[in-house]
């Protein structure tokens, strides 16, 4: 089965730290850039970062630039997300999604989607 599947959310005070896990399985993960994403209720979703296949890119927005860091394991079929500094406004469920072009320029060049693990950040 062709699928994305996050790990590693959870409730963290602020200023602390979280990694999320995104492991395809039924395809190679070497061959796709890789995007998080994140959504809070009554709110579109958002992009947070992404690893680009082709060229290794680390791309981010700008409200977490400094932050956090995306990297990816081919060994193990995984893209991770370490999330430092939290903040509340950091709250939120968090998605990745797979692309197969080189520097996707929106959400709508992703073509698979995980089902999202939630991070909760608060004191």
């Amino acid at each position: 089965q062709v699928q994305l599947v996050e790990s590693g959310g959870g409730l963290v005070q602020p200023g602390g730290s979280l990694r999320l896990s995104c492991t395809a399985s039924g395809f190679n993960l070497r061959l796709y850039t890789i995007g998080w994403f994140r959504q809070v209720p009554g709110r579109g979703r958002e992009f947070v970062a992404s690893h680009d296949y082709r060229d290794r890119r680390e791309k981010y927005a700008d409200s977490v630039t400094g932050r956090f860091t995306v990297s990816r394991d081919n060994g193990k079929n995984t893209v991770y997300l370490q999330l430092n500094n939290l903040r509340p406004s950091d709250t939120a469920v968090y998605y990745c999604a797979s692309s197969g072009r080189s520097r996707p320029s929106s959400a709508y060049d992703y073509d698979l989607w995980g089902q999202g693990t939630q991070v909760t950040v608060s004191a």
